[in-house]
């Protein structure tokens, strides 16, 4: 199956979190959306690998994925090596995106900022003749998206683009509340974390207001692009070719 857009994510949520409303809007226009998780967050302090794993899928169909996989790599140990390397080479070459979405490079999370150069790297490697890989014993063929945009998480970034998620920002707070054993829960036991405090969704919520009102929406996510970007003028101003 070919796919449109590929979201490449260290941990479960970290997709929703970061673009939720974006990956709700594409699928909203009919393109295909992959998302692959490089771990099941095993060292995560709540919940457990299994139960992530079941709320990633349940967070898929909110958003109305074509698919979710996960590579099974370590968490808390994504090492820059060729065997992660190639794991992200074979999903790029199976499913063959237009477009891939990755971490920003620097953020809190080490794991983030290892994702974010691995699928840099993987991008441009997935384009080598040279470069052998195979897919159930079946040669694959030689592939490289079109671009490569990164998703913000903690820390914060000068954007390149801001999507609108207004129509979709509710979908996205669906897919995120799927992680229940992650977020606030006045009755859960389990040890507090980052974003399992009650301020977290409402900083999300803000955050989505800050970048939208930036381009006179109700709510945006920022990306960032080390490309240029060309802007089609006739879209933008529904000029008819």
């Amino acid at each position: 199956m070919n796919l449109d857009v590929l979201v490449f994510s260290a941990h479960p949520d970290d997709a929703e979190l970061s673009m939720g409303g974006t990956i709700a809007k594409l699928t909203h226009n009919e393109l295909k959306v992959g998302l692959i998780d490089l771990t099941r967050g095993e060292l995560g302090s709540r919940g457990t690998p299994e139960i992530r794993q079941r709320e990633a899928f349940q967070a898929a169909l909110t958003l109305k994925a074509a698919l979710r996989e996960n590579l099974n790599i370590l968490d808390g140990n994504i090492q820059r090596n060729k065997e992660n390397l190639m794991k992200i080479i074979l999903q790029i070459r199976r499913y063959r995106p237009q477009i891939i979405f990755a971490p920003y490079k620097n953020d809190r999370h080490p794991d983030h900022m290892d994702t974010s150069v691995l699928t840099k790297e993987a991008m441009f490697a997935s384009g080598l003749a040279k470069l052998k890989t195979f897919d159930r014993e079946v040669p694959q063929k030689v592939f490289r998206p079109q671009k490569l945009f990164y998703y913000m998480q903690t820390y914060t970034f000068e954007p390149t683009f801001i999507v609108d998620i207004t129509d979709f920002f509710q979908q996205k707070m669906n897919a995120i509340q799927s992680y229940s054993t992650q977020f606030f829960n006045p009755k859960s036991t389990e040890p507090e974390t980052f974003i399992s405090r009650p301020e977290f969704l409402s900083y999300l919520e803000a955050r989505s207001v800050f970048y939208g009102f930036q381009i006179g929406k109700k709510y945006g996510e920022p990306f960032y692009s080390e490309e240029k970007i060309e802007l089609d003028l006739a879209a933008l101003l529904k000029i008819k070719e």
